[in-house]
């Protein structure tokens, strides 16, 4: 099948890759002349593993092309919208005007039986309002919701392999048929492979992407809160998440205590779902997710006062060297990331700062130039007064404690993730010091 992708950011640009790795005719179209380039010479805007590699490969093929051009989207049958919808200046809600300057310029191209298939993040209500400007365009096209669960570092695997698929389709009983079996050849693949599928209509689709985020948001901001509690009482939030997570109904999997959820995603999605409830008249139905939201910002700033308590109060003129910049591991994502408000606020409080990270530097330097930044991690940790490990890089995960005593003035760390053993290090002569552990 030939299908376009209408923005070639992170959803995008991996979507249309993906695609064409499974076969599809693929072209992206993207109003940025330099990703466009980029991604045409099969080179990765941004850092995500394996999509380097299926750029090139299906590149290869000649069946994946990218183009700032939407007259290069005629002949497909499929048109993805992969736009962002970040969070409007001044408000909780999502900004919508790139999803509707991407449907208003795609209309004029569009063919009597193409399906146009949303996959940005918006709020409930939105697909249902573009499908009546579609059909009041006249072209004869259908538009169909399809939410993306991709997670940073795997996006390649949850494009080509999804846990399951969901389907918003029209009310109309042909039209939704029709496009359920464009859907389904789009898809052949992994249904091919029995991944489950969600069938529902434009609300329920719009929903479930948001409503997933914030059950995940709640869950990683409650073993938080328990962390704060057991600060207090001297209690080990870790050992009470391994004990809670045996039970079934609950799991052990995101309730990892630390500094919170960061991204492009989490943040904003919760608020903007918080702001279209209260639209609807129901904001007393998720009015806890103003909470979680708190929660997990307080959980920064506990990171930022666990570091002064630990320099006797004050943190002026002290080297304190920063493991991680990137809001997650496997990737150089720094939007709304913990990792690099903490380095900030102790670089506000006068610390002499040098954060380090494997792939997220250039955009940290972009956002905030007045870090002090090293490469290497040895060269970070030369001289600190303290080490805070924010972001759980594998390498940041085994680094030995004995080797590294040497190279830093004073043997303190303070692990923002929980994944340091502190007997280990408190063994090699360091201060260890964890999120709600004694």
């Amino acid at each position: 099948m030939r299908i376009s992708v209408i923005g070639c950011g992170y959803l995008g640009a991996v979507h249309a890759a993906s695609m064409a790795e499974l076969g599809h005719e693929v072209v992206g179209v993207d109003v940025d002349p330099g990703k466009v380039q980029a991604l045409a010479a099969g080179e990765a805007p941004f850092f995500e593993p394996g999509l380097p590699e299926i750029l090139k490969s299906a590149g290869a093929t000649g069946r994946l092309a990218f183009t700032t051009s939407m007259q290069q989207v005629r002949g497909a049958r499929v048109h993805f919208v992969a736009v962002g919808t970040p969070q409007a200046r001044g408000s909780n809600s999502a900004d919508l005007t790139y999803v509707d300057a991407a449907i208003e310029a795609l209309i004029p191209h569009l063919s009597d039986g193409d399906l146009i298939v949303g996959k940005s993040t918006v709020p409930v209500g939105t697909a249902a309002r573009l499908a009546q400007k579609v059909k009041d365009a006249g072209s004869g096209a259908l538009l169909a919701w399809n939410p993306e669960f991709l997670r940073e570092g795997y996006a390649v695997k949850d494009t080509i392999a999804p846990d399951r698929l969901v389907y918003g389709l029209p009310a109309e009983e042909r039209d939704a048929a029709t496009a359920k079996a464009l859907l389904d050849e789009v898809y052949a693949t992994a249904l091919s492979h029995e991944t489950p599928l969600v069938v529902a209509d434009y609300q329920t689709a719009e929903l479930v992407k948001v409503a997933a985020n914030a059950f995940l948001a709640t869950k990683i901001s409650f073993i938080n809160a328990m962390a704060e509690i057991s600060e207090v009482a001297g209690a080990d939030v870790t050992k009470l998440a391994d004990a809670i997570g045996y039970d079934a109904r609950i799991g052990r999997r995101f309730l990892n205590a630390g500094i919170g959820f960061g991204g492009g995603c989490l943040p904003k999605d919760i608020r903007a779902f918080s702001a279209r409830a209260e639209e609807l008249g129901r904001g007393e139905s998720v009015a806890f997710l103003k909470e979680i939201d708190a929660i997990n910002l307080r959980r920064r700033q506990r990171m930022v006062d666990l570091v002064v308590e630990a320099l006797g109060g004050q943190v002026f003129q002290k080297k304190v060297t920063v493991l991680g910049l990137a809001f997650k591991p496997d990737s150089d994502d720094v939007r709304d990331s913990p990792a690099l408000d903490v380095a900030v606020q102790l670089n506000g409080r006068g610390a002499h700062v040098i954060a380090t990270d494997p792939e997220a530097i250039p955009n940290s330097i972009r956002l905030q130039p007045q870090l002090g930044f090293a490469t290497d991690t040895q060269d970070a940790l030369y001289g600190s007064d303290c080490v805070v490990l924010v972001t759980e890089w594998k390498e940041y995960r085994e680094l030995d404690p004995v080797a590294l005593r040497a190279h830093v003035r004073t043997p303190l760390i303070i692990d923002g993730r929980n994944v340091l053993d502190p007997e280990t290090w408190r063994g090699a002569g360091w201060t260890y010091i964890g999120m709600g552990r004694p």
